[in-house]
């Protein structure tokens, strides 16, 4: 009986031996993070951008019929053309009626045409662009421009300013349209008026010319920011 017992104990003990020693598991320990809250992004807000008229790339230029007595009254058209044009425009292309335009002023003194002579004639006798040598205008009403705009897209609207030739001023309307096309704003403004308004023709040059009172004037511009 006693033998019994001791052979029961010995085998307790030795399946105890046998057992796996228990693996101690280590509970990983969750670090605390803390998240950032970053900036809503906001849209690019759209506005109002200057661009300056590029002096050289920007031409203001008149059209005139002639027509040479002394040369049995020979039709012409003559054509004065100066690059030197300075003006900013204010374009907001979200909100194209929000648009302005600057004083735009060009150096007349610098007329060219085909004729050197004719261009002294203009200048010392009648233009008298060298005592008066801009020529300036200042906008005051711009209208047609349409609510929305996108860029690649002609524009189409009309301009309307005080203009002043030599020591006169009086009201012009410019019809005007324009591009905006890779960050550049061109385009072309016209308008028609009477040298005989302004007090300085039409031009007659006794048995060699007269011209027509009606001048065309054209401002094509190059803009940019």
């Amino acid at each position: 009986m006693k033998r019994a017992l001791f052979i029961s104990t010995l085998l307790v003990f030795i399946l105890a031996a046998c057992q796996p020693a228990p693996v101690e598991t280590e509970v990983p320990q969750v670090q605390e993070t803390h998240t950032e809250e970053m900036p809503t992004q906001q849209a690019p807000v759209s506005g109002a951008v200057i661009y300056s008229l590029a002096a050289g790339e920007s031409t203001l230029s008149y059209s005139v019929s002639e027509t040479f007595i002394n040369q049995n009254n020979k039709f012409n058209t003559a054509i004065g053309v100066t690059g030197s044009v300075s003006g900013e425009i204010t374009l907001d292309a979200a909100n194209p009626q929000n648009t302005s335009i600057g004083s735009i002023a060009a150096e007349i003194v610098e007329f060219e045409s085909d004729s050197g002579r004719r261009d002294g004639i203009i200048r010392d006798r009648f233009l008298e662009s060298t005592r008066f040598p801009t020529v300036t205008f200042v906008p005051t009403s711009i209208t047609g421009l349409p609510e929305s705009y996108t860029p690649g897209e002609m524009l189409t609207f009309q301009v309307t300013g005080d203009t002043t030739i030599r020591e006169t001023t009086l009201p012009l309307t410019f019809d005007v349209t324009a591009n905006l096309e890779n960050d550049a704003l061109s385009g072309q403004a016209t308008t028609s008026f009477l040298m005989s308004d302004f007090g300085f023709g039409p031009i007659s040059v006794a048995g060699i010319l007269e011209t027509e009172d009606t001048v065309l004037m054209t401002l094509n511009f190059v803009a940019y920011p």
